[in-house]
């Protein structure tokens, strides 16, 4: 996959060029999300932000669905996709990731999430989200984050 870097939301984002992802973002400064991902976003037209990712068989769990903890990694990333305004360039971690599972993912299936920012403004972001597989509720997560000072 080839990448640009870009003056996009969150400092570092890059731009993918080929693929199934052509035109879209992601962060590869975290090694374990990249390898577990990547995982992309783009700023919709209403100025949200969608993220998604095609299920792979190194997803997958062994009864053939979506492992748990891959959807909460990618609920994870989802979180600071949907904050990126109101982070702007700061530094910030999760505080909290709760989910509810709601649905299996399978096999080949596009991963999508999409939520809003319910509270910000301050150190502390509060997010809600719902990640869905082919259009079906798959998980429904809340998140909260918290701005850090750069090292």
């Amino acid at each position: 996959m080839s990448e640009t870097k870009t003056e996009y939301g969150y400092g570092n984002a890059v731009r993918c060029e080929e693929g199934e992802f052509a035109g879209w973002f992601h962060w590869n400064h975290d090694p374990y999300e990249t390898r577990s991902g990547p995982f992309f976003m783009r700023r919709e037209n209403d100025g949200t932000y969608l993220s998604a990712f095609r299920a792979e068989n190194r997803h997958m769990n062994g009864a053939g669905f979506m492992h748990g903890g891959c959807l909460m990694t990618f609920a994870d990333f989802a979180l600071f996709a949907i904050a990126t305004d109101e982070l702007g360039d700061d530094n910030a971690v999760t505080m909290n990731l709760s989910g509810d599972f709601l649905g299996a993912v399978s096999l080949g299936a596009l991963v999508e999430a999409r939520g809003e920012v319910t509270r910000g403004g301050g150190k502390t972001i509060f997010v809600r989200g719902m990640v869905s597989a082919d259009g079906e509720p798959a998980l429904s997560f809340t998140g909260i984050i918290r701005r850090i000072s750069k090292r």
